[in-house]
């Protein structure tokens, strides 16, 4: 059997084990807590450097669209010139061989 000193050493190293744990389990749950923060700091930060970055491409993307628009744009009102004008010197044709149709008829 242990003598009574024996015990008393056994079960205050038993309790200095159990503080021991206890603190260690603080220090681990705290350092859990801080780095779910960080976490969630750097999800929120990368969250807002993407929206910041879509609404950077969609403004980009607009500004391109709007300019191939312009060019569509132009480009059909060129177009569209170029057929009144061709359109009007075949009609200017059309008029003299119907006024010589007549005319030598």
């Amino acid at each position: 059997m242990l003598s009574k000193d024996a015990v008393d050493r056994v079960t205050a190293a038993e309790e200095a084990a159990k503080k021991a744990r206890a603190a260690a389990q603080a220090v681990a749950a705290e350092q859990v807590s801080a780095s779910e923060k960080a976490a969630e700091e750097a999800v929120r930060a990368g969250i807002a450097r993407a929206e910041e970055e879509l609404t950077h491409l969609m403004r980009a993307a607009d500004e391109k669209a709007e300019g191939v628009a312009r060019d569509l744009a132009d480009n059909t009102a060129n177009r569209q010139a170029a057929m009144r004008v061709r359109a009007g010197s075949r009609l200017d044709q059309a008029a003299m061989l119907i006024v010589e149709r007549i005319v030598n008829g």
